[in-house]
Formats: C-alpha cells, structure tokens, sequence
C-alpha cells in the first residue's frame, strides 16, 4: 500500500530530547559512563506532602473516572499562588489546566489562528514556540533577540507591515536559551505594543523561579492591561519538581482561554484527578527548587549556599556570589587549590550539582581553604566522586 502522510510532516523531525535519549541509552549499552545535560529536569524530589497526597489519592477508585474539568480547589490553589507569588488576581474561568505548558503551547494555536496567519516567535526560542504555530498552518515569522539589546525583542525594530499582520506573538522570560529577565519597562512596552496592532500574546512563565543576583521573574499578568493582550503559562514543573506529572497552567485573557478550553474539550477529558490533587497541596508551601531554597544549604555565618558554588563553577561570569536565600552569604567564593580549581569552574557544572559542594562546605570550618592538605584530601575526594 502506498501510503500519503501529510506534507506538514516533511518540516519536523524527532524531537531534539527524543533524539539526545536515544543516544544516551546507545552509550549506556555500550557500557560507557554518560554525563545527561540534555532535557532540563530537575533531580530533586518533591514536597513530602506533595507526593503523599497523590498517594493517598491515587488509592481511592473514584478518582479514576474522567475528571473533566479542573477541580474547585485546584482552581482555588492557582488563584492563591498567584496572589501571594505574583501579586495577580484570577478569576476562575481565567485558569485553565494542560498537561504540561509544552503541549498547551502546542495546541492554543488552534483556537487563534488559521492558516496563514502570522505568529512572531522568538530568536533564538524554546523549539515547541515556533512549532505549535506550524502545527496549525500558521506562517512564523522570527524576531531576533540580540545581546546588545540585552536578548530582549526590540520592537521598535519589527515592520509594521509585519506587526499589522500578525496576529500572535511567543514571549518567554526569564527566557529560555539566553538566560535573562525582563524588567518590568519591557512588559510594559510589550503591551502597547500589543493593543497598538492588535496582537494575542503568549507568555511562557517556566523559569520564573530560576534567578540569581537580585533579578526577579515576572509575571505578564501582573501589568496592566496585560489581561486584555493574552495569557500566560505557568508550571510546576521546574519550580515544584512535578515535571513527570505533567500539569501547567494557561492563565490570563477570559476569551483566550476559554476558546481553548472548547477547543480541548474535543480532545480532552482533563488531569488525572490524583496529580491535580497533588497540584493543589504544591504551590501551598514555597517553591522546591534549589535556587529557591538555597538557604537550606548556606551554613550560619556565611559558608558558600548551592548559588555560590554554582556561580563559581561556570553558571555565571564571575567568582562573585550573591546569595538569593535572603541569609547572610560570603561576597565572594575563596578560591580552593589549584588542583581543584579546573573542577571548580567546569562549564558543565550545573546547580543541581552544587549540592555536595555546599553539604561539605557546610560540615566544614568557616574557612576550610586553610585546612592541612591532607584534611583537604580526605574532604574533597568524596565530594567530587558525589559531583560526577
């Protein structure tokens, strides 16, 4: 049989993670040792309370018929942490759950656009940004994010004719290959920009949590006006470590989303009732990721946290560490034995990874750099082996 597929098929391929897995579990049949830097999960374990209320829901059978919709306390929940985080106020049919921000931004173009439409997508961008919008015939048209303009769009720059003609834009900060935050003054700007020629905006919120050095992530929603542009995904994901129970947020403009809702609602019978329970009892306590929570890993009297030691070994430009736990933390790192220091400043050291580095400067003394070389021997060798 000679089969036809769609000639949209001709313009994707494997996804990128798909592609990098499959490579990883080459190698690690191979026998050979893999260091995985691809997919951006977090390896650390959620709340306690997060994981037993998904365990005590998940034993009750009522919760295994279709859900539908979301939950009135789940909504609840969202419009709290949006409250408390954000400082923005939702209605409840201004929330809706996807599975994942990933497959909302996927899909919302099907309830905005027709083919030929024009979406604005960042960049460089997150893949799933100028995807989504191919997905559903639309024509992407790309705005470039510079570094002398801070990676932020400068939209001043965009054609009008091309601005006229569009009739959606992607955003993401803090943005997601670049590595930046957007002040308030950009968001600001972006929705004139958007009531001025008529564009829905999509504003990916994933990382908001991820920061350093006194930056804060943003939410869209929280300018205003911003309600009537577009909407907003939020997850809880990154910032709970849920990203295997794939629940996310569209949030913002009442006519976005309800459009969407109907459009899922063809497709759809809602989250799993025992991970919207367990989404519920997430953003009750603050955020689990480390960056967040790098006070639980800065010794009183100022010993390096998971920040310090992540921006020391490459996550940022210098040697010089602000603490974002709000403790008292060392201006800057001191700089270990030469023997030590190529490890220091690996560029693929990451965060996550900074956590044996902070439990043995924690166990140590306030100034372990001037141990005796054999104490620094027998301190340092365990916690490399940990870090690798």
């Amino acid at each position: 049989m000679n089969m036809q597929f769609a000639r949209r098929m001709e313009q994707f391929g494997a996804g990128i993670f798909n592609v990098l897995d499959e490579k990883r579990r080459e190698r690690e049949a191979a026998g050979k040792k893999v260091y995985n830097l691809s997919i951006g999960t977090p390896d650390f374990s959620p709340a306690p309370h997060v994981m037993e209320a998904l365990s005590q829901a998940a034993r009750k059978p009522e919760n295994y018929r279709y859900a539908l919709s979301e939950r009135p306390e789940l909504l609840e929940a969202v419009q709290n942490w949006y409250r408390r985080r954000y400082q923005v106020e939702l209605a409840r049919d201004e929330i809706m759950a996807v599975y994942g921000s990933q497959e909302g931004i996927a899909h919302i173009g099907w309830a905005i656009c027709d083919p030929g439409d024009v979406v604005l997508v960042p960049d460089p961008g997150y893949p799933i940004f100028e995807m989504g919008p191919m997905l559903c015939g639309a024509k992407t048209v790309r705005y470039p994010l510079l570094p002398e303009n801070h990676y932020l769009p400068d939209l001043s720059a965009i054609d009008p004719a091309v601005a006229r003609e569009a009739k959606m834009m992607v955003v993401s900060y803090p943005m997601n290959p670049v590595s930046v935050a957007a002040p308030q003054s950009f968001y600001e700007e972006l929705v004139a920009f958007a009531q001025k020629y008529n564009i829905m905006i999509l504003h990916d919120n994933a990382y908001s949590e991820i920061v350093f050095d006194g930056r804060e992530g943003r939410s869209f929603l929280a300018i205003p006006g911003a309600k009537e542009v577009g909407v907003e995904f939020n997850s809880l994901s990154k910032t709970y470590n849920l990203t295997g129970a794939r629940i996310s947020f569209v949030l913002g403009n009442r006519d976005m989303v309800q459009h969407f809702r109907t459009l899922r609602s063809q497709i759809d019978y809602g989250i799993f009732l025992p991970i919207q329970i367990a989404a519920e009892a997430a953003p009750s306590t603050a955020p689990r990721t480390p960056w967040r929570h790098s006070a639980l890993h800065t010794r009183r009297g100022g010993t390096p946290c998971a920040a310090d030691c992540a921006k020391s070994a490459g996550m940022c430009p210098t040697a010089r560490a602000a603490c974002s736990s709000g403790r008292p933390c060392r201006r800057a790192t001191p700089i270990p034995p030469p023997s030590a220091w190529s490890f220091w400043t690996k560029p693929a050291f990451c965060a996550p990874r900074a956590q044996p580095l902070a439990s043995w400067a924690r166990d140590t003394s306030a100034s372990p750099w001037s141990s005796p070389r054999r104490r620094w021997k027998r301190l340092w060798k365990p916690s490399k082996r940990a870090v690798y």
